[in-house]
């Protein structure tokens, strides 16, 4: 009788618990309902703001890489001018050529001076005994909306 009563006892102390675990499970879920709506809402704008800013990111150094090479073109063209005009102004034959005050030259047509252009600038002036010039040559290269100028400034002296 004794263990009677402890079975009863403990089945309805199992009853009436296993009554509340099951309004206890089922009044959790209905009060958070929607939060993984939100939580999900949340996590794909962090992720679409993180992959914006990784595009944007990108799309900058792609622009500054482009400006880079459009300028090492202008930088070599700027030099190339700059030495075509010295051997102009000092020909082999040991003469000095002429100095023209602006002119342009023509780089060859070859893949790195393509859209490129180069104009030139001589001034001769006299220093003691001796004539200086001062070569200024500058390039402009552009490819769309990219444009980049360099500048290459020489001073030779000559008879």
């Amino acid at each position: 009788m004794f263990l009677n009563s402890y079975r009863r006892s403990v089945g309805r102390n199992s009853a009436s618990s296993s009554s509340l675990s099951r309004s206890s499970s089922h009044a959790l879920p209905m009060r958070q309902r929607g939060s993984a709506l939100i939580i999900g809402v949340f996590v794909i704008t962090v992720m679409f703001l993180l992959a914006s800013a990784l595009i944007n990111i990108v799309e900058d150094g792609d622009v500054g890489l482009t400006q880079e090479v459009w300028g090492t073109r202008a930088f070599a063209a700027a030099n190339s001018g700059a030495d075509a005009a010295l051997a102009q102004l000092f020909p082999l034959n040991g003469t000095v050529g002429v100095c023209s005050a602006n002119s342009a030259w023509v780089p060859p047509d070859v893949v790195g001076f393509h859209a490129c252009s180069v104009t030139l600038q001589c001034t001769r002036y006299f220093v003691g005994s001796v004539f200086q010039y001062h070569i200024k040559s500058q390039a402009v290269c552009e490819s769309g909306d990219t444009r980049v100028s360099r500048q290459v400034e020489v001073e030779a002296r000559g008879n």
